[in-house]
């Protein structure tokens, strides 16, 4: 049962310079400093619990999404954790509702990363008090009382309550067979690690054969820079992985709409599964243009980190724009939302392959696609979630990969926390880290 009343909102705005070594570059976000909106809340339960929540950025105006949650505060101190819980439908609509703060919205931006981070911190703690790891939480939970979570303004023209209410139970078909099966076997991942634009032919070459030596079948390569370095990029991972693991290509939304189609046709000798973020993330019939163009090649669109809201993922599934819905933990607004995509992918048959990486996405999005598969979609026909080696000592309870599979987390929690120290030492602009780096020295 959830208890206590809230009575402290504290956030930090966390930057880990990866930019040094170019980790996470790509065509578009060339130098990344992966960081982090952190949120921390605190109840006057005896228990002590905390909630920790985040959303992840990219370094410079990660201190813009610090004043969003400021903002927001006021929403959240002093509330019992019962009543946000009890009725989280309306709490998420009064977050995402505020009546001057939603015109800098709405639900998107600045302000929906900030409601994604104070309410993953919120869905931490609930956890928390349950003695459960999200992922289970959820599955456990009663359909009605899931259904509660969500807020279906804007989407009721192609899901329904009822019709959610509805995949829900027939999802608790089997669901203890499921259950076991993720416990025993883990979720397919693929991994990004090996082929960020900034990497050397020789990084790699060291990288493919080190995956491929742990395991991994499936690579995404990052495209949309320089054409011929391209095809000659895609040749030698291809080269290294063979002709019978899956690749998959991402441009980051480098191109314009008819650039896309003629790019990536010159890749189709590589048999790419995918194209990922061919164009801008939000053109919607650019996309289901380029998805209509590629279709005698056999690539798929995938695409979703960067989709506002609930509302862009369900024109995308009516448009037939995408084949591969990536959901991301902290561009939507937190669980709540992210529910809302899953059963909307349910419905119009359409495999959700989630975004991670960055800091935490992967040990926030296992929770999400675990309950996936247990409670909703019950498929893993073309599905696998992104893995990104980068940022997981930081965390208190990290993601288990083993032999290219998520491990479900066995830790109470939405496994958001971070460790205290690693918080300390990289706090822009007064962490160790930065002041270092600031004066010049070596990190």
């Amino acid at each position: 049962m959830v208890h206590g009343r809230v009575i402290a909102l504290s956030v930090t705005d966390v930057r880990f310079p990866t930019s040094v070594d170019q980790h996470g570059s790509d065509a578009m976000h060339t130098d990344p400093d992966y960081s982090a909106a952190y949120v921390v809340i605190e109840t006057d339960a005896k228990d002590g619990l905390k909630g920790y929540g985040l959303t992840f950025t990219l370094g410079k105006g990660t201190e813009v999404v610090v004043c969003a949650v400021k903002a927001f505060a006021a929403h959240v101190v002093n509330k019992e954790l019962e009543e946000i819980v009890g009725n989280f439908r309306g709490f998420y609509r009064q977050l995402t509702s505020d009546g001057q703060l939603r015109w800098i919205g709405p639900e998107k931006g600045v302000v929906h990363l900030a409601t994604a981070a104070i309410l993953n911190a919120v869905w931490d703690l609930w956890a928390k008090q349950e003695g459960k790891p999200l992922w289970k939480l959820l599955v456990d939970m009663d359909p009605k009382k899931l259904l509660s979570c969500i807020d279906f303004r804007y989407i009721t023209d192609a899901l329904t309550e009822e019709e959610a209410y509805d995949i829900l139970k027939k999802g608790k078909l089997d669901q203890k067979e499921r259950e076991e099966q993720m416990l025993k076997n883990g979720y397919p991942a693929y991994t990004t690690s090996c082929a960020w634009l900034g990497y050397t032919d020789q990084q790699l070459k060291e990288l493919c054969a080190g995956a491929l030596k742990d395991g991994w079948t499936r690579f995404k390569v990052k495209v949309g820079a320089d054409l011929p370095d391209d095809i000659r990029r895609c040749k030698l991972i291809r080269e290294m992985i063979g002709p019978d693991n899956l690749l998959m290509l991402d441009a980051n939304q480098r191109w314009d709409v008819q650039e896309a189609i003629d790019w990536v046709s010159k890749l189709a000798e590589f048999k790419p599964l995918w194209i990922e973020e061919p164009t801008s993330p939000d053109d919607i019939l650019g996309h289901a243009t380029i998805s209509k163009a590629l279709a005698p090649l056999e690539i798929g669109i995938a695409t979703g980190e960067q989709c506002h809201n609930k509302v862009m993922f369900k024109q995308f599934l009516q448009a037939k724009a995408l084949h591969y819905l990536q959901i991301d933990s902290c561009r939507l607004g937190s669980v709540n939302e992210n529910l809302s995509v899953l059963l909307m992918a349910k419905k119009f048959q359409i495999p959700v392959c989630p975004h991670a990486g960055g800091v935490g996405l992967c040990e926030l999005v296992q929770h999400l696609i675990l309950f996936d598969y247990i409670s909703v979609s019950g498929s893993l026909e073309n599905r696998m979630c992104e893995y990104v080696d980068h940022l997981h000592e930081h965390f208190k309870y990290p993601v288990t990969i083993k032999k290219a599979v998520y491990m479900p987390p066995q830790d109470a929690g939405y496994s958001t926390e971070m460790k205290e120290e690693s918080v300390r030492q990289h706090q822009f602009p007064d962490g160790d880290v930065w002041q270092r780096l600031i004066s010049g020295q070596n990190v």
